[in-house]
């Protein structure tokens, strides 16, 4: 309809075509200077924009980019180091990408990816962020720094493709307003068209039932009368079809919120489920401290950190003594319980943050203590072995008490000697192995002065 209102405007109007063209001449000059004005001062929004735009770019780069970077870091694998810069230059809006990295005992590293030719622009921004690992619940730790400099020839890039945009929309608009001057000729028409824009503009579900009238029409049974006809016609069908989608849409609803009720219980339930088997499996059923599983998730993680800060690192071994020999005498049943009240003394004195007490044999426990050295660990063994002893429970089989007793081996971490920790293990062992040979009931600590590659049955 649009199309045949502006083709009998140009016609009506073609007796007085140099009209038409003065007035296209200065509405198009108009909307010439217009455009430029416009371009102008839309270009000032688009540069605010377009380096908001970057900045969001280098943000969601250096979000995505950092727990890759961290964890190579902690992992000290520079080979992934230097792919996830490689990766991360590649992109247009980044200037320079630096990583510093923080290493216990050595001078800190610093790798650098700079875009050819790149040269600071102190109007952009620079994204600084320090690089923290966490290694287990409840710790984090800096190592290393993470530096993201803008591309300022990205920038000025975009903002040239945005103004040439700004300036050919501007100068579209200006032809159209000229279209639209010569279409205005026609008054007639423009003036029901308005009418029926309007109508159709405060159309709503509430005034469906107005219906369109054209006012003081010169002729009739045309095709504005037709184009009236028809919005009519299509009110009273979008009347009907506005209630049945009421109703539609009410039962829908009904069945999607019952339907996301059921969807969400379910998934509650599956997620505590969830939680509640990864905490079952990775803790001891019977003292209710975590078992070898977790123990052993520890260890490395510890034994790392340790050698990395240069922090000391100690190991409890714990051992009942004549565990076999109390359930051959008192029942399975009585063994039982023992091991349940050893384990509760075991984690009451093991309280710290950091602190890892396990069960990973059948009277076996062993005991993680970050940040303690050999002394420190010695004084917890000796209280430890002092609580289980007031525990008072009667041992009558027992080789060297009336009562359950433990035995204990330490050993500290010393970085020369351990390469892993199945050594710092070893030499627990070898500690406990010492206490059982000398009547059990006692903590014997290596010091590191003497060797424990031999084997060690305890």
């Amino acid at each position: 309809m649009n199309t045949e209102v502006i083709a009998g405007a140009v016609k009506a109007q073609s007796g007085r075509s140099r009209i038409v063209v003065r007035l296209l001449l200065v509405t198009l000059a108009a909307g010439l200077v217009f455009s430029i004005l416009s371009t102008l001062v839309r270009g000032g929004f688009a540069y605010v924009e377009e380096r908001d735009a970057i900045q969001a770019e280098l943000v969601q780069l250096r979000d995505i980019v950092q727990p890759a970077l961290t964890k190579a870091i902690w992992e000290m694998d520079r080979a992934s180091v230097a792919v996830h810069l490689d990766s991360a230059a590649r992109l247009p809006a980044l200037g320079r990408i630096a990583v510093t990295l923080r290493m216990a005992d050595t001078a800190p590293e610093v790798h650098v990816r700079d875009r050819t030719g790149w040269t600071r622009d102190e109007t952009l921004p620079v994204l600084r962020r320090a690089l923290m690992y966490s290694p287990y619940a409840g710790a984090s730790e800096i190592v290393g720094e993470l530096e993201i400099f803008a591309d300022g020839r990205e920038l000025q890039a975009r903002l040239y493709r945005e103004i040439i945009v700004i300036f050919i929309t501007q100068l579209v608009q200006s032809l159209l307003l000229a279209g639209f001057v010569m279409w205005m000729f026609n008054r007639t028409v423009t003036r029901h068209v308005r009418d029926v824009a309007a109508h159709l503009d405060a159309l709503s579900a509430k005034t469906l039932s107005r219906k369109l009238a054209l006012r003081d029409k010169l002729f009739h049974n045309d095709e504005l009368d037709q184009l009236a006809g028809g919005v009519n016609e299509l009110q009273d069908r979008l009347t009907v079809h506005l209630g049945q989608m009421a109703q539609y849409e009410g039962e829908i609803s009904r069945h999607r919120d019952h339907l996301a009720e059921l969807v969400g219980e379910r998934t509650r339930a599956l997620e505590a489920a969830n939680r509640k088997l990864d905490e079952l499996s990775r803790r001891d059923a019977l003292t209710a401290l975590p078992n070898r599983r977790h123990f052993d998730e520890c260890k490395d993680i510890e034994f790392r950190r340790a050698l990395r800060t240069g922090e000391p690192l100690s190991l409890l071994l714990c051992d009942i003594d004549d565990f076999k020999r109390f359930n051959d005498t008192y029942g399975h049943g009585a063994g039982d319980d023992c091991l349940r009240q050893v384990g509760e003394v075991i984690a009451r004195c093991f309280m710290r943050a950091g602190d890892v007490a396990a069960r990973v044999g059948g009277e076996e426990f062993a005991v993680l203590l970050p940040g303690l050295d050999s002394a420190e660990a010695c004084a917890h063994a000796e209280h430890l072995r002092a609580q289980v002893f007031a525990l008072g429970i009667a041992h009558e089989a027992s080789s060297s008490s009336d009562r359950v007793t433990v035995s204990i081996g330490v050993a500290a971490l010393v970085p020369a000697q351990m390469r892993d920790f199945d050594a710092l293990y070893h030499c627990a062992d070898v500690a406990l192995y010492g206490a059982k040979r000398a009547g059990r009931n006692r903590v014997e600590c290596w010091t590191g002065e003497e060797r424990c590659d031999a084997g060690s049955p305890s």
